[in-house]
């Protein structure tokens, strides 16, 4: 039996996150990091496995909603900005430190752009961009339905266009593509330099408290099969999809009636070079009537292994695994007494989506084409391929506000009430707010440390507990300073 401080499970962003947040807070503490593949990031955190928008709601029109009287509700938007802020200060400050070398391997900049055809969607642009611009955070957002315009900004986009149809898009040059999987790995090689243990190939199987109060983990190696138990004071279960197995089997009573509902993504890849470099934008469109936020279509330049990329998607898929490398059972073995009225009452709730995903995973790669080609008109089916992105695990629980079995399309975080454990399910905007979705656990686990720790969280993450609404003066200057830091000004990304 061995014995450590803090055990993190799952060697993706969020333990990276969890593990460097921790290790500056708490240098001496013994962290240990089990994961059941062969490397760091090779799940949801993986770069082929999720979209690498650094998600700042700048194009994502699933986070400004149409309210009744016809104004652009902001709000989730601008939490959602203030979160990457975060995000930006900290990689920023491993940067500054030497924790982490080479921002451009995992963080470029690159414009996020909207973009809508037909009246109606433009008009709900115009309205959007005009709530937006004002606010500091937005700052530089430009607007255009000038079909001449567009084709200065988006090439590849207008090229070929007969429709008659209004288009119009948004524009900002402060976004970024970020390479969660290059990161993720760059954060565990630091952590191996600060003497965490990393086991690669180990499972956890089984998880349970001990009459100590603290939590003993069942442990096997996955290549000889053996098994081993470690105990700590501390677990993160930062799994992906695998999470909600481990939240089940802790018992505790905050993981009851909470069930998952598994969806996979495809992503088109362009192979042909010549049509990547005539593209150099995130472009977001707006989701079809019915289709859950999710599917939202977007046309991405990704930096990837160092080379230009360009994909298009996600088309949804379904699996009943939880994990790319999951089981088949995993869906089945997660009905448990406690959620299996939330999972049916979900069911028959969610029968548009069922219907949607069984009509996507139908999908021809011709009917994707021709999906494709609302965003490039002249794609040839012969430059693209498919490539199965990774499994999310949507979280599906009893709200107030929607009822018995309601499906959250957000991240959440389930914490034990005295700290001891917590547990983090659910998808997008995920990585991107890693760090503010860790300070949540930090705050929520070590309630007594916390404001000893608050001089150091401060010196890493200046913003923390500050609202940049409140104090528009701190926005320009986080901009300037991480944006130097990370290569993301204009003037070191055309050096670069």
């Amino acid at each position: 039996m061995s014995k450590t401080d803090v055990i993190l499970i799952g060697a993706g962003i969020m333990s990276a996150t969890l593990g460097s947040l921790l290790k500056e807070l708490v240098p001496d503490w013994e962290i240990t990091v089990f994961e059941k593949l062969a490397k760091a990031g090779e799940e949801s955190s993986n770069e082929w496995n999720n979209a690498g928008t650094g998600h700042a709601a700048l194009c994502e029109l699933n986070y400004t909603s149409e309210k009744p009287d016809g104004s652009i509700d902001i709000k989730k938007a601008i939490n959602i900005n203030e979160q990457f802020q975060l995000s930006k200060q900290f990689w920023s400050y491993l940067v500054n430190s030497k924790l982490i070398k080479n921002p451009e391997d995992f963080i470029m900049p690159l414009p996020h752009m909207s973009l809508v055809q037909g009246q109606k969607n433009v008009e709900f642009l115009k309205k959007r961009f005009e709530a937006m611009s004002k606010n500091p955070l937005f700052q530089g957002m430009e607007f255009s339905d000038d079909p001449e315009k567009l084709k200065e900004w988006l090439p590849l986009v207008m090229q070929g266009r007969t429709s008659n149809e209004p288009i119009a898009a948004t524009k900002i040059d402060s976004g970024t593509d970020v390479n969660f999987g290059a990161l993720t790995r760059m954060l565990f090689e630091h952590l191996q330099t600060k003497n965490v243990k990393i086991n690669y190939g180990h499972s956890v199987d089984d998880i349970k408290r001990t009459s100590d109060g603290s939590w003993e983990l069942k442990v096997k190696n996955v290549n000889t099969g053996s098994v081993e138990r470690h105990t700590a004071k501390f677990v993160f279960i930062g799994g992906g999809g695998g999470s909600l197995h481990l939240l089940q089997k802790s018992g505790i009573p905050e993981g009851r009636h909470i069930g998952g509902f598994p969806v996979s993504g495809l992503f088109m890849v362009c192979k042909n070079q010549e049509i990547v470099e005539q593209h150099h934008a995130k472009v977001y469109g707006k989701a079809k009537v019915g289709a859950p936020p999710m599917s939202v279509p977007h046309l991405d330049t990704r930096y990837i292994d160092n080379k230009k990329s360009l994909l298009f998607g996600p088309f949804a898929g379904f699996s009943p695994k939880f994990l790319k490398t999951g089981s088949m059972l995993d869906l089945v073995t997660s009905v448990k007494p406690d959620n299996v009225l939330t999972m049916l009452a979900a069911g028959a709730k969610e029968m548009s989506l069922t219907k949607y995903l069984i009509q996507q995973v139908m999908l021809s790669k011709e009917q994707r084409m021709e999906e494709l080609r609302e965003f490039i008109p002249d794609a040839k089916s012969e430059d693209w391929d498919l490539v199965v992105a990774g499994q999310r695990v949507q979280v599906i629980k009893d709200t107030e506000a929607g009822g018995k079995g309601t499906l959250q399309f957000g991240t959440e975080v389930i914490t034990a009430a005295d700290g001891s454990i917590a547990a983090l399910l659910g998808a997008s905007p995920g990585a991107s707010t890693a760090v503010h979705v860790m300070l949540e656990v930090i705050t929520k686990c070590f309630p007594q440390q916390i404001k000893s720790w608050e001089p150091k969280i401060k010196e890493m993450i200046p913003t923390y507990g500050v609202s940049l609404m409140e104090h528009p003066e701190l926005i320009e200057e986080i901009h300037t300073s991480t944006g130097r830091t990370l290569g993301l000004t204009r003037e070191l990304a055309l050096v670069k």
